[in-house]
Protein backbone atom coordinates (compact mmCIF):
# COMPACT_ATOMS: atom_id res chain seq x y z
CA UNK A 1 0.00 0.00 0.00
CA UNK A 2 1.50 3.30 -1.03
CA UNK A 3 1.68 6.03 1.62
CA UNK A 4 1.23 8.94 -0.80
CA UNK A 5 -2.02 10.87 -0.88
CA UNK A 6 -1.36 14.12 -2.74
CA UNK A 7 1.48 15.65 -4.67
CA UNK A 8 2.73 19.22 -4.89
CA UNK A 9 5.16 20.82 -7.37
CA UNK A 10 8.78 19.77 -6.92
CA UNK A 11 11.56 22.10 -5.78
CA UNK A 12 15.10 22.66 -7.09
CA UNK A 13 16.84 21.05 -4.10
CA UNK A 14 19.52 18.39 -4.52
CA UNK A 15 19.81 15.04 -2.69
CA UNK A 16 22.70 15.19 -0.18
CA UNK A 17 23.39 11.46 -0.68
CA UNK A 18 23.67 11.10 -4.44
CA UNK A 19 23.48 14.64 -5.89
CA UNK A 20 20.34 14.04 -7.97
CA UNK A 21 17.39 16.44 -7.70
CA UNK A 22 14.75 15.79 -5.05
CA UNK A 23 11.35 14.64 -6.27
CA UNK A 24 7.86 15.97 -5.62
CA UNK A 25 6.59 16.84 -2.15
CA UNK A 26 4.06 14.22 -1.11
CA UNK A 27 1.63 14.07 1.81
CA UNK A 28 1.31 10.81 3.74
CA UNK A 29 -1.92 9.36 5.13
CA UNK A 30 -1.04 10.73 8.57
CA UNK A 31 -0.71 14.27 7.15
CA UNK A 32 3.08 14.58 7.23
CA UNK A 33 4.85 15.95 4.17
CA UNK A 34 8.00 14.41 2.74
CA UNK A 35 10.29 14.79 -0.22
CA UNK A 36 12.15 11.76 -1.60
CA UNK A 37 15.19 11.60 -3.86
CA UNK A 38 14.06 11.45 -7.51
CA UNK A 39 16.04 8.22 -8.06
CA UNK A 40 14.37 6.45 -5.11
CA UNK A 41 10.88 5.00 -4.88
CA UNK A 42 8.85 2.93 -2.43
CA UNK A 43 7.88 -0.55 -3.60
CA UNK A 44 4.64 -1.53 -1.78
CA UNK A 45 5.01 -5.22 -2.70
CA UNK A 46 8.50 -5.72 -1.22
CA UNK A 47 8.01 -2.90 1.34
CA UNK A 48 11.49 -1.60 0.55
CA UNK A 49 12.99 1.50 -1.05
CA UNK A 50 14.40 0.98 -4.54
CA UNK A 51 17.20 3.34 -5.57
CA UNK A 52 18.43 6.17 -3.33
CA UNK A 53 16.79 5.88 0.13
CA UNK A 54 17.04 9.60 1.10
CA UNK A 55 13.82 11.12 2.48
CA UNK A 56 13.48 14.70 3.72
CA UNK A 57 10.60 15.14 6.20
CA UNK A 58 9.07 18.62 6.10
CA UNK A 59 7.85 20.39 9.22
CA UNK A 60 4.07 20.54 9.66
CA UNK A 61 2.99 24.13 10.37
CA UNK A 62 0.72 24.74 13.40
CA UNK A 63 -2.98 25.18 12.64
CA UNK A 64 -4.84 28.07 14.30
CA UNK A 65 -8.02 27.01 16.11
CA UNK A 66 -11.20 28.98 16.83
CA UNK A 67 -10.71 28.33 20.57
CA UNK A 68 -9.24 30.82 23.03
CA UNK A 69 -6.56 30.10 25.65
CA UNK A 70 -8.15 29.64 29.10
CA UNK A 71 -5.18 31.42 30.75
CA UNK A 72 -4.66 34.54 28.62
CA UNK A 73 -7.43 34.62 25.99
CA UNK A 74 -5.14 34.40 22.93
CA UNK A 75 -5.97 31.99 20.08
CA UNK A 76 -4.92 28.34 20.46
CA UNK A 77 -2.77 26.43 17.95
CA UNK A 78 -3.04 22.76 17.02
CA UNK A 79 0.53 21.45 16.88
CA UNK A 80 1.84 18.05 15.75
CA UNK A 81 5.15 17.00 17.33
CA UNK A 82 7.89 15.21 15.43
CA UNK A 83 6.68 12.00 17.10
CA UNK A 84 3.10 12.45 15.74
CA UNK A 85 1.61 13.50 19.08
CA UNK A 86 -0.95 16.30 18.90
CA UNK A 87 -1.50 19.13 21.35
CA UNK A 88 -3.21 22.48 21.73
CA UNK A 89 -0.97 25.32 22.88
CA UNK A 90 -1.28 29.06 23.30
CA UNK A 91 -0.19 31.11 20.27
CA UNK A 92 1.84 33.45 22.50
CA UNK A 93 4.18 30.61 23.58
CA UNK A 94 7.53 30.86 21.76
CA UNK A 95 10.66 28.70 22.04
CA UNK A 96 14.12 30.29 21.92
CA UNK A 97 16.59 27.64 20.68
CA UNK A 98 19.65 29.70 21.70
CA UNK A 99 18.72 30.06 25.38
CA UNK A 100 16.62 26.86 25.35
CA UNK A 101 13.75 28.57 27.17
CA UNK A 102 10.15 29.34 26.37
CA UNK A 103 8.41 32.67 26.79
CA UNK A 104 4.78 33.74 26.79
CA UNK A 105 1.77 31.80 28.04
CA UNK A 106 2.55 28.22 29.13
CA UNK A 107 -0.87 26.63 28.41
CA UNK A 108 -0.61 23.16 26.80
CA UNK A 109 -3.32 20.49 26.43
CA UNK A 110 -2.28 17.11 25.02
CA UNK A 111 -4.97 15.52 22.84
CA UNK A 112 -5.97 11.97 23.71
CA UNK A 113 -8.27 9.48 22.06
CA UNK A 114 -12.03 9.29 22.57
CA UNK A 115 -14.29 6.27 23.12
CA UNK A 116 -17.90 5.92 21.98
CA UNK A 117 -20.24 3.03 22.82
CA UNK A 118 -21.70 1.20 19.80
CA UNK A 119 -24.90 -0.84 19.47
CA UNK A 120 -22.96 -3.77 17.97
CA UNK A 121 -22.02 -7.01 19.70
CA UNK A 122 -18.50 -8.44 19.73
CA UNK A 123 -18.25 -11.40 17.31
CA UNK A 124 -15.77 -13.11 19.67
CA UNK A 125 -17.42 -12.88 23.10
CA UNK A 126 -20.86 -11.22 22.60
CA UNK A 127 -20.24 -8.08 24.72
CA UNK A 128 -20.79 -4.57 23.31
CA UNK A 129 -18.24 -2.91 21.00
CA UNK A 130 -16.59 0.50 21.48
CA UNK A 131 -15.47 2.88 18.71
CA UNK A 132 -12.07 4.30 19.75
CA UNK A 133 -10.72 7.32 17.86
CA UNK A 134 -7.03 8.02 18.48
CA UNK A 135 -5.69 11.58 18.67
CA UNK A 136 -4.12 11.03 15.23
CA UNK A 137 -7.58 10.34 13.76
CA UNK A 138 -7.22 6.56 13.36
CA UNK A 139 -10.34 4.62 14.32
CA UNK A 140 -10.92 1.11 15.55
CA UNK A 141 -13.71 -1.01 16.93
CA UNK A 142 -12.78 -3.02 19.99
CA UNK A 143 -14.57 -5.14 22.58
CA UNK A 144 -15.68 -3.29 25.72
CA UNK A 145 -13.89 -5.91 27.86
CA UNK A 146 -10.54 -5.14 26.16
CA UNK A 147 -8.40 -3.23 28.69
CA UNK A 148 -4.73 -2.25 29.05
CA UNK A 149 -2.92 -2.61 32.38
CA UNK A 150 -0.09 -0.03 32.49
CA UNK A 151 1.49 -1.62 35.57
CA UNK A 152 2.05 -5.04 33.96
CA UNK A 153 2.06 -3.63 30.40
CA UNK A 154 -0.33 -6.33 29.21
CA UNK A 155 -3.73 -6.43 27.55
CA UNK A 156 -6.58 -8.25 29.25
CA UNK A 157 -10.10 -9.22 28.26
CA UNK A 158 -11.38 -10.01 24.79
CA UNK A 159 -8.72 -9.56 22.05
CA UNK A 160 -11.17 -8.48 19.28
CA UNK A 161 -9.97 -5.35 17.40
CA UNK A 162 -11.03 -4.12 13.92
CA UNK A 163 -9.23 -1.13 12.37
CA UNK A 164 -11.55 1.10 10.36
CA UNK A 165 -9.11 3.43 8.57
Amino acid sequence: MQDQVSQVASTNEVCPRCGNPLGEITTTKSGKQMQRCSTGSWNPETKKVEGCPFVKWLETPPQQLDEKCPKCGSPLLLVTTRFDKRLKRCSTNKWDPETRTSSGCDFVEWLKGTSENLDEDCPTCGNKLILYTAASGKKLKKCSTNKWDPATREASGCPYVQWIN
